[in-house]
Order: structure tokens, then C-alpha cells, then sequence
């Protein structure tokens, strides 16, 4: 920039940052509530971000060639809404609606609103989302777009912080541009490391990013910083540590108690005297750079080809149903955990290394990453033991929030992977799935269930979560079957049936050995295979009620939140009779078979059971 250029643009910014903060104590005044403080903090980096730093189109939200901003301190999203009025998207007047029931400009930031990607506000998020949309920008459109993301300094105790840096810095992203607000100030006290924005800058560091400290109320410093970020070459991510003041150019200024607090009239006048009557500013935002990607119509994939009877382990039918989605649909993605060779996301790895990423031993992070990929168009398939997907239950219930249709699979369910013991058997996973928003909950019992599933998850236009097994089992189902999302498979049934088994996964078969057992002793049941637990086939469990007066539910997970809970729920309104055999103890190591029957869920258990309710 040139002398007269430059003077005029850093002052266009100084500008619109107090508009910012005038946008922001208004907002929160008229709702009552919000957090003004840690707005003003950011709206000298704010101001600068979109009306220096940034290329989009305010018109086309959806334009692939848009950079892409994460809110990450999602509480400040007044200082957002503020930003997307000035860019000319959210009329001035709207402002004064924010929190309101009928608005879209929510208390932190969600997808009701076009230009946010994911909800944000539980902290430590956004840097992940962000790491996404920069993979996706770098290595899937390959285009010229960048990722930013302002975070406060708080969130950076956030584990799943350093878990985003970390692989941001591996990818080598230097699309990827971070601004930390280094406020000092936290909800209840001072932030970690106080004032001192030096530690931030060292972390990042030694992640492997590029990083430059400023002062974040300077506009020359900011705008400088900006124009290095640009003008680095390194492949290397690049964090802007800025040094800040909660409630910046008010009495609220470096004070603590002011956090979450919504001024009164009285203090609203205060501090927009301080702040001053702003200037008229021209408003200049840079186009989009590049052109748009083109990505081939999806097709179908091929259909499984297994033999009935031969035995495949559900996991290694989910990979090679995942390879089979590669090949159909480029925008189909995987990403894992450091597990690709226990889930099998190994065999999409291998045909499409361009469209796997490893994200290591991060559960966090790697769904954060999976929720930024989504926000830019991709299918994102989730692979780890389902058992680490509770570590990332935060990440996982934001993104029911944001409706992004992430698609998870959890493999090593239950007690029938054995040896390894209870730190490695998922048994909580359907409980905590279901309990997300929308999401489709699947647990296939044989390879060609699986592979059909996994097809039936990628159309699917929410989240869905796979579950899948160690241990090989026979198949069941002839290749061309179907399996609907919401729909049961009856393997079994007669007029004179007793009892109805509701069974999925490795219990299907346990369920299948007792009705066999049953048969011969006269005794008939009917047997479903439950495999879409969410959402479910309340007619068909209905219809079996009425005609077998009784549903017995068997399920290797604990009885909270299951199968079984699931059958209670949907059937629990007609008075349907439902006994539940689940994993009712802390399981061991030992022998698949020895713990299925250790736990009360195994074909002998069953046929206990009927007898038991039979006579």
C-alpha cells in the first residue's frame, strides 16, 4: 500500500471496528443479555478480517471460492452479526432482534445463518472446523481460498486446540490463518497465562506454525501482520497472536466482573460516548479469487458379492464398502484415527490416498475436521473404535447443532471383541448417538447389511452412525437385498409364534442360534433383525407385539440408552410388552463367546429367557 492509501484504508478500518462495538452494545442492550466485553476485544481484528483480509461475495455464501471465517469464541457472535451488517448481509435494524425466538442471529453463532458453517460456542472447537475447510481448499477443490478462525485466549486451554494445531502443521497449511484474542480476561478470572501473549505464540511454535504477535487495537500493526501472513511462503499454517483489552474503548476496558453482561441504558450511553461517533466509511471487501471446482455426478456403487454362510466380520464389509463409495462419488472422503487397519478404512486409503485423511490419535480434533469438510460440500466418513468416539462426544453433539451430515463408523463393539477387555468395548455408543438430533443409528449384522448401509449413509441427507463388529459372522442375506434407513428385516415368523427376539449385530445371530434351538422343542418365535435403531420400524415391532404378545430385546451394549431402550420407546405408547437382556455388569477380558455368555446375552441366555416367560 502506499502512504495516502494506506492512511486512508487504516483509518476506513478504525471505523468500522467502532461501528463494530457500537453494533455490538447495542445488540446485547436491546437483548438483555450477551457478551459485549468480549466483543469489543475483537473488533479491530474483526474489522480488519473483513473488510482487508478476506475474499468472498457477500451475495453468494455458497461460492466454493469464498474464504471461509469460523467464530471460534462463538460467545462474541454479537461482534459477527455486526461484521455480516457492515458486509451489507444483515440489515442494521435486525440487529436489535439478536437472542430473540423469531431471529436467526442466535446468543452464539449456528447454521440458521448462511455464512456460519457450524455452531460454535462450547469452546475449543474452531480451530478443527477450520484444519477442515483448509484440507478441503488445499487438497480437494485445490483452489486459492483460506480458512480463518478467531479464537480467545481462554479456549486455548482446550485440548482440542493443540490437537487441530498439530495437524493443521503436519498438512502443512498454509491456507489456514489463526487470530487469537489474547484478552487476558476469562468468564471467572484471568486466562492462563494473564496478559502475556508470548506462551501462545511459543505453543504454536512448536506445533510447526508460523506466528506473529501483535497489538491487536492497532490497526497498522494488524493490517501489517495480515500483509506477512500473505506474503509467507512457507508451507506452513500461521497464528496472529494478538494482545487485546476486554471491553476495549469503554469503561469495561482490561476490567474484570464484566463478563456475560449486557449493559443498562445508563451504562449503554457511557460507553458510546467513549467510543465516539464514527466516521462515514467506504466499504470495500475483495472478490473470490480462481474458479469454481467441478466435481463428476455420483454413481451407483457396486452391490456387495458374498456367499451366504461364509464368515466376514462386519468392519472389513465396512471398508470395502467405503472403497466402493470412492470409486461412485468424488466427493466422498475418510478420515480416521490411527485405526485404518483395524476399521478397514485402510481399503479407501489405498485406492484414494488424495481423499483420506489420517488425524492420528485425536478424536476431537479429527471430528471437528470432519465437520469443516462437510460445511464445504465433502461426505466425510468417521472411522475409530466406537469406544473413542466418546471422547469427541462434545464435537459430535455441535455438530447436531449444525446438521452437517457427518457420517460415523464404530468398529470393536461390544464384549465380542474379547481379549482386549472393557477400556476397548464400545457398549455406550447407542445410547450417546441417539441422542443426537437427527442422527441415523445402524448396526448391521452381516457384510451385506454393512456394505448396503454404508450406500444408504452416504445419501443420506443428516448424520449417521455405523456400528460394526470384530469378529467375523456369517452372511446372512443374499447381495441383492435392501436395507432402508428406518426399516427391520423379519427373519423368522409364523401364526403360532410365542415371542419375538429384536436382536442386531452380534446378537442377531446369538437370537438366530436360539431360535433354531427353539424350533426343535416345539417352541415358535419370530426373530427381527433390528438393524436401524434410529430412526426405527414402529409398525413392524408393533405388528409383532399384537401377534406374539411379548418383544425380547438382546443387545451387547449396557441397557441404558440401546436396543432395548429403543424397542421400549417406540412400542411403549400401545402398552407393548418389551424384556431386555443387555450387558448388565463391567466386562472383562476373555474369549468372545466366554463374554457374551459371562454377560447374559448369548443363545443359551435366550432360550432361557422364553422358557422362563413361555410357561
Amino acid at each position: 500500500m502506499g502512504d495516502n492509501s494506506s492512511a486512508q484504508i487504516l483509518s476506513n478500518l478504525e471505523n468500522i471496528a467502532k461501528r463494530l462495538r457500537i453494533h455490538s452494545l447495542r445488540a446485547t442492550s436491546a437483548a438483555g443479555s450477551g457478551h459485549p466485553s468480549s466483543c469489543l476485544s475483537a473488533a479491530d481484528l474483526v474489522s480488519a478480517l473483513f473488510f482487508y483480509a478476506m475474499r468472498i461475495d457477500p451475495s453468494k455464501p455458497e461460492d466454493t471460492r469464498n474464504d471461509r471465517f469460523v467464530l471460534s469464541k462463538g460467545h462474541a457472535a454479537p461482534l459477527l452479526w455486526g461484521a455480516w451488517c457492515e458486509a451489507g448481509v444483515i440489515p442494521e435494524k435486525e440487529l436489535l432482534n439478536l437472542r430473540k425466538i423469531d431471529s436467526n442471529l442466535e446468543g452464539h453463532p449456528t447454521p440458521r445463518f448462511p455464512w456460519v458453517d457450524v455452531a460454535t460456542g462450547s469452546l475449543g472447537q474452531g480451530l478443527s472446523v477450520a484444519v477442515g475447510q483448509a484440507l478441503n481448499f488445499r487438497f480437494l477443490d485445490k483452489n486459492d481460498a483460506r480458512a480463518f478462525v478467531l479464537m480467545g485466549d481462554g479456549e486455548c486451554a482446550e485440548g482440542s486446540v493443540w490437537e487441530a494445531a498439530g495437524l493443521a502443521a503436519h498438512y502443512h497449511l498454509n491456507n489456514l490463518i489463526a487470530i487469537v484474542d489474547a484478552n487476558c480476561l476469562g468468564q471467572s478470572q484471568e486466562t492462563m497465562y494473564k496478559c502475556d501473549p508470548e506462551p501462545y505464540a511459543k505453543k504454536f511454535e512448536a506445533t510447526g506454525w508460523k506466528t506473529i504477535t501483535l497489538d491487536g487495537h492497532d490497526m497498522k500493526s494488524i493490517v501489517a501482520a495480515f500483509d506477512e501472513a500473505f506474503a509467507e511462503h512457507q508451507l506452513k499454517p500461521i497464528a496472529l497472536i494478538a494482545k487485546t483489552k476486554k471491553g476495549a474503548g469503554t469503561f469495561m476496558e482490561g476490567k474484570e466482573g464484566w463478563h456475560g453482561k449486557a449493559l443498562n441504558p445508563e451504562e449503554l450511553k457511557k460507553a458510546l460516548q467513549e467510543i465516539g461517533e464514527p466516521s462515514q466509511v467506504k466499504k470495500e471487501i475483495a472478490k473470490p479469487l480462481g474458479s469454481v471446482p467441478e466435481y463428476a455426478a455420483p454413481k451407483e456403487p457396486s452391490a456387495p458379492n458374498y456367499t451366504i454362510g461364509s464368515a466376514v466380520a462386519t468392519r472389513n464389509a465396512y471398508g470395502e464398502a467405503l472403497k466402493k463409495l470412492g470409486e461412485a462419488n468424488p466427493r466422498v472422503v475418510a478420515l480416521d484415527g490411527d485405526t485404518k487397519n483395524s476399521t478397514y478404512s485402510e481399503k479407501f486409503m489405498k485406492a484414494f490416498p488424495d481423499r483420506f485423511f489420517e488425524c492420528f490419535i485425536a478424536e476431537q480434533n479429527m471430528v471437528g475436521v470432519a465437520q469443516g469438510l462437510a460445511a464445504r460440500k465433502k461426505i466425510p466418513f468417521v472411522s475409530t473404535f466406537g469406544a473413542f468416539f466418546s471422547r469427541a462426544f462434545d464435537q459430535i453433539r455441535m455438530g447436531g447443532i449444525s446438521q452437517q451430515p457427518v457420517k460415523f463408523c464404530g468398529s470393536h463393539a461390544g464384549v465380542s471383541i474379547g481379549e482386549d477387555g472393557p477400556s476397548q468395548m464400545a457398549l455406550e455408543d447407542l445410547g450417546m448417538m441417539r441422542a443426537i438430533p437427527k442422527m441415523a443409528v445402524l448396526y448391521p449384522s452381516d457384510p451385506v447389511a454393512c456394505e448396503r448401509l454404508v450406500f444408504e449413509a452416504c445419501r443420506y441427507p443428516g448424520m449417521v452412525y455405523i456400528r460394526t463388529g470384530r469378529a467375523a459372522t456369517p452372511v446372512i442375506y443374499p447381495n441383492e437385498t435392501q436395507f432402508p434407513i428406518g426399516g427391520c428385516k423379519v427373519l423368522h415368523q409364523s401364526d403360532k409364534d410365542c415371542a419375538t427376539l429384536v436382536a442386531a449385530g452380534i446378537t442377531l445371530h446369538e437370537a438366530l442360534k436360539a431360535y433354531e434351538i427353539l424350533k426343535k422343542e416345539g417352541i415358535p418365535v419370530r426373530v427381527i433383525d433390528l438393524y436401524s435403531i434410529k430412526p426405527i420400524d414402529t409398525k413392524t415391532l408393533l405388528e409383532a407385539f399384537y401377534q406374539t404378545g411379548l418383544l425380547i430385546t438382546v443387545e451387547d451394549h449396557y441397557p441404558e440408552g440401546g436396543l432395548g431402550e429403543a424397542v421400549s420407546a417406540a412400542v411403549s405408547a400401545e402398552g407393548g410388552r418389551v424384556v431386555r437382556l443387555a450387558v448388565n455388569q463391567i466386562p472383562r477380558s476373555g474369549k468372545p463367546q466366554e463374554l457374551i455368555a459371562l454377560c447374559g446375552i448369548s443363545a443359551k441366555h435366550i432360550v432361557e429367557k422364553v422358557h422362563a416367560l413361555y410357561r
